[in-house]
């Protein structure tokens, strides 16, 4: 079977692949909110809609749920556009999402984002969300600090620009986007953003204080030099994290 999302598949053809097997649903989050000048609002819910169908295949027995596309975004609220849900409603969204999977024939559900604002919530709803929805087991990738490790590796091998990493609208989400949608990117807009070190207290700021504190612009790296070649080796460095992490979890 080539489609694995379950909103293009039939109720039948769900039940199908049950029977046959799949047992792990995968629920993708996203979020809706400003890039730069030169990435739409829908970054990285086109990024979690790649993932999700990337490590369905991997894993196998999988089956994909829709993307949930706005996040936790208020950090990003002083430009226009953005949406944001707040963390109570995103966690019950997740919930609510799930609540009749067991009852479908699924034993668990994994739970992962392609919008690194959304990470905080989700470590801190994660032992909550598995005790409300058991028996079925809840596996949460929460390793943002993973992906960025894996942006700037790849960054870095295939073109030597690990420094122009920074996590949002930068090198890798930009190419990550020339690989995924090319037509969506605004090339003749890139621009250079905060370069500085990005750590933890960075990041803590910046949902403090909000990331235009940080960046006039709304860009934590450089999107200089990107590229579909850098974007698919992100694609599969993040996907082989999740994957790596459901399977250690019993997927």
């Amino acid at each position: 079977m080539n489609e694995l999302r379950i909103e293009y598949m039939t109720s039948a053809e769900i039940g199908d692949a049950i029977a046959g097997g799949a047992r792990t649903a995968i629920l993708p989050l996203g979020a809706v909110e400003q890039h730069g000048r030169h990435l739409p609002l829908s970054m990285d819910a086109d990024h979690a809609d790649a993932l999700a169908v990337r490590v369905a295949r991997d894993l196998g027995g999988a089956l994909v749920l829709p993307t949930v596309r706005v996040g936790y975004s208020p950090h990003h609220l002083g430009f226009p556009g953005t949406l944001s849900l707040r963390a109570s409603t995103l966690e019950a969204i997740c919930e609510d999402y799930s609540a009749h999977l067991a009852a479908s024939g699924f034993e668990r559900i994994v739970v992962f984002s392609g919008h690194i604002g959304n990470y905080p919530v989700m470590r801190d709803f994660e032992l909550r969300l598995a005790d409300k929805l058991a028996p079925l087991s809840v596996i949460v990738f929460t390793d943002s600090e993973a992906i960025l490790d894996a942006w700037r590796w790849a960054a870095e091998d295939v073109a030597s620009l690990g420094g122009n990493v920074g996590g949002h609208a930068d090198v890798a989400e930009t190419s990550v986007m020339l690989a995924l949608h090319p037509d969506k990117v605004r090339v003749e807009r890139f621009a250079r953003g905060y370069s500085g070190l990005v750590d933890k207290g960075l990041l803590d700021r910046a949902f403090r204080e909000g990331i235009h504190s940080i960046s006039p612009n709304g860009i934590l790296g450089d999107p200089a030099g990107a590229s579909a070649s850098i974007g698919t080796v992100c694609l599969d460095a993040v996907t082989s994290l999740i994957v790596q992490h459901a399977r250690a979890r019993g997927a």
